[in-house]
């Protein structure tokens, strides 16, 4: 299973191989957390330092490692648009018109997005439901009574 460390080698890796223009101008964490259905991660400001979060159902190996590289290349677009980040804040709103597709397509990830599209349409669903059993889901109960 994944942990912490390997996530922050895989940013590690990607900001030094793909964003390597785009200075830290703080401190900026990656952890896995949540275990959410709609949503693979994102980036907050904690004090002065940045915390990019990805959810925590990623950590199991049936998620494919692309899934995860093109979300901490997503969070990664946010922190040099300057959301979350000391950077200069370039534009209004954080995917306005596109803008994080089109620097990820920019940036060689257009074959990613394409394959993480895929995976969503056609196994995201199934398998965070084998990831997350939900509790057993509570019945109705009717009432048959005539007054």
């Amino acid at each position: 299973m994944r942990d912490n460390d390997w996530l922050t080698k895989r940013l590690d890796h990607i900001w030094e191989l793909l964003f390597p223009e785009v200075e830290r101008l703080n401190t900026v964490t990656v952890n896995f957390k949540g275990k959410w259905k709609n949503k693979f991660g994102h980036i907050k400001s904690i004090g002065k330092d940045s915390e990019i979060v990805v959810n925590g159902l990623f950590q199991h190996e049936e998620v494919p490692e692309y899934v995860v590289d093109i979300t901490l290349a997503h969070e990664l677009t946010h922190y040099m648009h300057g959301f979350n980040s000391p950077h200069k804040k370039k534009y209004k709103h954080p995917h306005a018109g596109g803008i994080v597709t089109r620097e990820l397509r920019k940036r060689g990830f257009g074959h990613m997005l394409t394959l993480e599209k895929e995976f969503v349409e056609k196994d995201w669903f199934k398998l965070y439901e084998q990831l997350n059993p939900t509790k057993k889901k509570k019945v109705a109960l009717f009432s048959f009574w005539r007054r």
